[in-house]
């Protein structure tokens, strides 16, 4: 998997987000929007990744987390995180809501829509989303 399928996917599972919460189905909305926001994560790490290194050890193993604040360390954010959430109170509400989000929830079947679009609007707000700032690493 290279950084562009990553990024192809981060917009897929996004737009497979909509599409759930449009229908209702609000366990599969938070789940692939969570994920969506993981796989942006992921190519942000794959962009540190220089095509003939060998590679680090304990950042590829990192790099297999779900944790998505774990996720912004190992791809080197995490500085900018706390600059942007200073900075900025709407996108720190956004991080705040976007960061609970766990690969569990998939086995989740109480989510309910309040939950599933706040995480979406956290995920997607074009000025203070968490996935428009992760683009900004691309």
């Amino acid at each position: 998997m290279n950084k562009q399928e990553l990024e192809r996917l981060t917009h897929i599972r996004i737009s497979e987000a909509a599409s759930l919460l449009a229908a209702s189905q609000f366990n599969g909305a938070y789940y692939l929007a969570g994920y969506a926001l993981e796989c942006a994560l992921k190519a942000c790490i794959a962009k540190k990744v220089n095509q003939y290194d060998f590679p680090n050890k304990k950042l590829a193993e990192d790099s297999y987390s779900h944790d998505l604040t774990k996720l912004v360390g190992v791809s080197g954010l995490k500085q900018e995180l706390l600059q942007k959430e200073k900075s900025d109170q709407a996108f720190a509400v956004n991080w705040a809501v976007a960061k609970d989000w766990s690969e569990q929830a998939r086995y989740d079947s109480n989510i309910g829509q309040a939950k599933a679009n706040d995480l979406y609007s956290a995920i997607t707000d074009n000025n203070n989303g968490v996935l428009s700032w992760l683009k900004t690493y691309w």
